[in-house]
């Protein structure tokens, strides 16, 4: 950023400054409406919805707190949450109150000045429904509308609050299918009056669709199924009878299909269009979902329909007949920038298949997409002409001849759901980029879906439990904060991180950047150079995106600080690296400010205390296999765990006393889902014998003993 252009850009925050609250915000606590958050840059000091405005670029007009004092940021305030777990709540700040969610998605009402808790709303989400869903009991905020504010809830719910009280409006059960694992963890959207929601699930397999509420009402005004149903009860729509061409055999129907659209979603006012991420298939086998025939539209696509109705107007498919999980679920960002010489209003994505996609923003036109991620082998490139993938079948295919194939990206992506965020003044995006991979190994025949049971069609990966082996994992899972020009298509700067899963990216007219870590860092950067200006230390680790608001003329900076969901809490070999502890707070941030922070606390490994193994090496092998299966996704492969969920290396004696009623749902109540139903007494033993061997080797490891089957061939 030049001198002049810093200059031009402080007069005009400046200048926003003076613009009074639009009527109606006085004394009526969220009073936002169309008008309102259409017009959201004349209110620099709100952050009025989940990516600040409608069009999702977490840009903030805001230059108080800039790249020149930027390094004289305090603690203004915090709040600790109840729960140590997953935080990814973007705050939304209205007239000096600032919502916000935790775990289990409670809600909760703040002083935007002081922290002050003005109230909290617990839906009470049964804990034993984790065992359900995917990727931790995470929720990604709220949004308010006129007076009341509008939550997802983990279980399905969509509920209405009202802004001063947290007081229940109305609830409605948002589920079609109640015998299948349908979540919530997104961010609600509300467009012209109409609260909008889409369901999380695909790894479990369901059917995904988006609904839209009357805001005032709770009434269903239109729902829009993404993948194609039972073809025995007829097509839903027009669209619909579209879609299910690309479709093949039955599986994909009797597998639920996926598609959930369960994180991204943006709006254009002027286009009169509503943009929609969505989701991978279920399976994620493409060869037992749908015979490896056909694009399976709408899986990974970006969708745009009318948000007074849901009618389909247009589609891109990023990963056409998706394989690995590349979902289009990540941010859409809708900007004007300058093509081939001339503004263009676009949309752009940078999706988990790891190129960054560029389309015209009221038709779909595919306008350019290159590769951001740092490894990308499953596609050489995208045909300039086409828009399509150029797959790399050799690298990639792991479907047809049954071959397994390690993949880059991996399922985690080359970027996730952690929000980018683009400065208009710089003209780049700033990705939370990650560099992964994944052993795509694939089931030969389908499995129907149950209850808590991953649908993946393919083997849960086996991760190596010796440290060397660990070692070299640990290079495959990188990250990196990305300044990505999208004209040109090219990074222009990047500041690595060693781990991946790092927090999501706001920038501001300040020239900063603001991203917290999974090392427990919040740090700034110049927006225009990446030159690091500021930095804190806190005790757990970040995920969720920052925010910026302005009350009586001061500019705070706010980070929601919780480690958690699929990475660390399936990924613990290698998410165990970061030195963090459960420890879930909001922190904000000011010039000047002089509150004490917390105490910055680091996991210290101590060696277990577990019984002697009695067990048989065939069952302890037997053991490792149904552990992997059954309980890997949440206490980590291998039994390795970053500790979000408890490390179960660590059960003591009474714990392992308790450990088939454990099992069978004797903590539910606590968050461990009842597993009686799927294993037996026999299977139960096995894994507690897997985990009382993989004690013991972490016992020898901290000791610096070496595994028994290095000793042997010594």
């Amino acid at each position: 950023m030049t001198s002049i252009h810093r200059a031009a850009a402080i007069v005009s925050g400046l200048w926003l400054l003076f613009i009074p609250a639009l009527a109606g915000a006085a004394g009526k606590p969220a009073a936002v409406d169309a008008a309102r958050l259409s017009a959201a840059d004349k209110e620099a000091g709100n952050w009025m919805t989940h990516g600040r405005t409608y069009g999702e670029q977490r840009f903030s007009p805001l230059t108080r707190v800039n790249d020149r004092n930027v390094d004289q940021l305090g603690l203004a305030w915090q709040f600790k949450y109840e729960l140590d777990r997953v935080v990814e709540a973007t705050p939304v700040v209205v007239d000096g109150v600032l919502y916000t969610t935790g775990a289990y998605s409670m809600v909760y009402a703040l002083d935007a000045t002081t922290g002050k808790l003005l109230w909290k709303y617990d839906p009470k989400v049964y804990r034993g429904i984790q065992g359900s869903g995917c990727c931790d009991a995470a929720n990604r905020g709220v949004a308010v509308w006129k007076g009341r504010v509008y939550v997802g809830v983990y279980d399905g719910r969509l509920e209405a609050l009202d802004a001063r009280t947290g007081k229940k409006v109305w609830s409605v059960d948002t589920i079609i299918d109640h015998e299948r694992n349908y979540t919530i963890t997104g961010a609600p959207r509300i467009v012209k009056g109409k609260v909008i929601i889409g369901n999380g699930g695909a790894e479990f397999g369901v059917r995904g669709y988006v609904t839209a509420y009357d805001a005032a009402t709770g009434k269903q005004a239109w729902r829009f199924f993404t993948v194609p149903g039972d073809p025995a009860r007829g097509d839903e729509s027009d669209t619909i009878t579209m879609i299910r061409k690309t479709w093949h055999g039955d599986q994909y129907w009797k597998q639920g299909g996926g598609g959930t659209a369960w994180n991204a979603m943006a709006h254009d006012p002027e286009l009169d269009l509503l943009y929609i991420g969505v989701g991978n298939g279920s399976f994620w086998n493409y060869g037992l979902r749908s015979e490896g025939k056909g694009d399976n539209l709408f899986v990974s696509s970006i969708v745009a329909v009318r948000p007074d109705t849901g009618k389909y107007v247009w589609h891109y498919q990023t990963t056409p007949g998706d394989a690995w999980d590349y979902t289009a679920t990540q941010d859409i960002i809708v900007a004007t920038l300058p093509i081939d010489g001339k503004p263009r209003k676009v949309v752009m994505q940078a999706p988990k298949n790891g190129f960054f996609y560029v389309l015209d923003a009221a038709t779909g036109q595919f306008i350019s997409a290159e590769k951001f991620g740092s490894i990308v082998t499953w596609a050489k490139g995208v045909d300039k002409t086409t828009g399509r993938p150029i797959i790399d079948a050799e690298a990639a295919d792991y479907w047809t001849k049954g071959e397994a194939k390690l993949v880059f990206p991996g399922s985690q992506g080359a970027h996730n759901w952690h929000p980018m965020s683009f400065n208009p003044q710089t003209g780049l995006v700033y990705i939370p980029q990650h560099t992964t991979a994944e052993h795509y190994n694939p089931l030969r025949t389908a499995r129907k879906p149950a209850r808590g049971v991953p649908n993946l069609g393919i083997e849960i990966p086996v991760v190596p439990e010796d440290r060397k082996g660990l070692d070299e994992l640990a290079k495959l899972f990188t990250g990196k904060l990305q300044a990505w020009d999208p004209v040109q298509q090219k990074e222009v700067w990047a500041a690595p991180y060693p781990m991946m899963s790092n927090g999501g990216t706001m920038t501001t007219a300040g020239n900063l950047v603001f991203q917290g870590t999974t090392h427990g860092e919040l740090l700034a950067y110049a927006a225009d150079s990446g030159k690091r200006l500021w930095k804190r230390e806190v005790s757990s680790g970040v995920v969720a995106g920052p925010v910026t608001y302005e009350v009586k003329g001061q500019q705070y900076v706010a980070f929601n600080v919780g480690w958690g969901g699929t990475f660390p809490i399936t990924f613990g070999a290698i998410a165990q690296r970061s030195p963090v502890v459960p420890d879930s707070r909001l922190f904000v941030f000011k010039l000047g400010g002089s509150a004490a922070m917390p105490e910055v606390r680091r996991r210290v490994f101590t060696p277990p205390s577990p019984p002697s193994q009695t067990a048989s090496a065939e069952n302890v092998q037997a053991g490792r296999t149904l552990f992997n299966d059954n309980c890997g996704a949440c206490h980590g492969l291998g039994a390795m765990s970053a500790n979000v969920i408890p490390d179960l290396r660590y059960l003591d004696a009474e714990k392992h006393r308790q450990f088939e009623d454990i099992v069978h749902g004797a903590r539910s109540h606590l968050g461990m889902p009842p597993f009686g139903h799927r294993l037996a007494t026999d299977d139960i033993e096995k894994i507690r014998a897997f985990l009382i061997q993989r004690a013991h080797d972490l016992k020898n490891e901290l000791a610096g003993v070496p595994p028994a089957t290095e000793e042997k061939t010594k």
